[in-house]
């Protein structure tokens, strides 16, 4: 498996076209919607969707690790 720090067109469309569909479905997952209930306003009306997922999968993850 080689790692190539360039990216084809191609290829960085296939990505932004699965972190949409991704983003989405973490978006609508049960996980997600609890998560989200549990944060103070500021976050849920200050920050993307987007944002949301990346802050959810990095404390998710980061207990997992733990």
């Amino acid at each position: 498996m080689t790692n190539s720090s360039s990216t084809s067109p191609s290829h960085a469309a296939e990505n932004a076209e699965l972190w949409q569909s991704l983003k989405s479905a973490i978006a609508t997952s049960s996980g997600f919607q609890s998560w989200q209930a549990e944060q103070p306003k500021s976050i849920t009306t200050n920050t993307s969707v987007e944002q949301r997922v990346r802050l959810y999968l990095r404390e998710t993850l980061e207990t997992l690790a733990y």
